[in-house]
């Protein structure tokens, strides 16, 4: 329904799509132009509504659903110098390449010490994305994780002890040995790459690395940990726990396994919004409270045992577009839409966890809540790892994209080679994607 939603939003802006360069008018109350992706639609617009003042309007603007559409329409209309880009949502990974490229204001020093205190209300993992050359571009909004999703029934039946720390191999020979399956997000698309990159980073390593020099970055994806990692999905992809859909899999397409009416359910790596989205099927009336009760949920897998996973940090940065007419008016606009209340809303009604320790503590939050799944989305913020910070991070997406995907065809002697081949010629201009 979600993506249903998305896709009829989206097809409604864009029709009205060349209205927009009337929204900021130079004479009495400015509208700023609010870009957002679809999560959390009804919500956002209310926050919208909200933060609208005497002296400004905020009015919403839909993206694509995708991440890479995402990306291309703000950057075509950046690269145009664009003014009615006055507010950005932000996939995190976007801030250094926007920022490199001077699409982004810098977020004024008060608001920018505040959120890279080390000991202020941001968790630290959502506050680094927002950084870049010792600047903050953006304002953190919400940021999301990725948690093992599992049936208790498959886990008991496996004999597999979810009080401690679990690893990939772990459940899926567990779920191959017991009639239950794995989900992943096995598309060729960005959230493979966050699959991609946990794993690596789970085991000591890096996709790349030294980021700051640009093309010139160390490309590390062959190594150790990234043989590791091709090893995992290797095991998974020629196991009886891969899902028959595994190569075109994604955030949706894995839900449905957990409680299907044939197998044992599932164990799946999957964002913060599974809780709500599985609890809302109990209300619908389309999934039992007892089948919801089997629901559970552990940190990350482990890569390689008895080393703490990484679990993966998104979200959704808040930037200021560098070419608006209006930047005092906007960047009030970003605090009060990235602010405490503004993430419990998105938190209790959308799923979208927040990005404040302040936000965490909520009641609104905490009654809708589990409290050790609360703890657990915060910590896997605090302690997770992020995507390659880079300005070239999409090239680099994209290039692991091409080598690692369909997952059937990713073999630990040959893969990361490839891959790192292949990276180093696109980001030195020998290759084209």
């Amino acid at each position: 329904m979600r993506a249903q939603r998305a896709v009829a939003m989206f097809a409604a802006v864009a029709l009205s799509g060349g209205l927009l360069s009337g929204c900021s008018s130079d004479s009495g109350k400015p509208t700023l132009n609010w870009y957002i992706n679809p999560d959390g639609v009804d919500s956002l617009t209310q926050i919208a509504e909200n933060c609208s003042t005497d002296d400004y309007n905020i009015a919403i603007q839909l993206l694509p659903s995708s991440a890479t559409d995402q990306r291309t329409q703000l950057a075509r209309r950046l690269a145009a110098n664009d003014s009615s880009t006055d507010l950005m949502s932000l996939d995190p990974v976007f801030v250094p390449e926007f920022a490199n490229a001077g699409w982004l204001k810098e977020v004024p020093s008060d608001i920018a010490d505040a959120i890279t205190d080390e000991n202020g209300d941001y968790l630290r993992g959502a506050a680094d994305t927002v950084v870049w050359n010792n600047a903050v571009y953006a304002l953190p909004q919400w940021a999301n994780t990725q948690v093992l999703w599992y049936r208790k029934s498959l886990a008991e039946a496996a004999g597999l002890d979810t009080t401690a720390p679990v690893t990939w191999d772990q459940i899926i020979d567990a779920a191959a040995g017991n009639n239950g399956t794995v989900g992943i997000q096995g598309n060729k698309y960005e959230a493979y790459v966050v699959l991609i990159n946990a794993l690596i980073q789970g085991a000591g390593g890096d996709i790349v690395s030294n980021t700051e020099a640009g093309r010139d970055a160390s490309v590390d994806i062959d190594s150790d940990a990234g043989r590791r990692a091709a090893e995992i999905i290797q095991k998974l992809a020629q196991s009886d726990a891969a899902q028959p859909d595994l190569s075109v899999s994604n955030e949706g397409t894995v839900l449905p396994y957990m409680f299907a009416a044939s197998g044992a359910g599932t164990f799946m790596v999957n964002w913060t919004f599974v809780y709500g989205n599985y609890k809302a099927l109990v209300e619908a009336g389309s999934l039992t409270q007892e089948q919801f009760d089997d629901l559970g949920w552990v940190r990350y897998p482990e890569t390689d045992a008895g080393t703490a996973s990484k679990p993966p940090i998104g979200g959704i940065d808040v930037g200021v577009g560098a070419f608006t007419k209006y930047p005092d008016q906007a960047m009030a606009a970003a605090e009060c839409v990235t602010n405490s209340e503004a993430q419990t809303q998105l938190a209790v009604n959308e799923g979208l966890m927040p990005s404040t320790t302040s936000a965490y503590q909520a009641p609104e939050l905490t009654e809708a809540y589990p409290a050790d799944l609360l703890e657990l989305f915060r910590t896997s913020v605090d302690e997770g790892g992020p995507r390659p910070k880079s300005a070239f991070y999409s090239m680099i997406s994209s290039a692991v994209q091409a080598r690692w995907h369909p997952p059937n065809s990713v073999n630990p002697d040959t893969t990361p080679q490839r891959s790192a081949d292949f990276l180093r010629d696109v980001l030195e201009g020998r290759a084209l994607l």
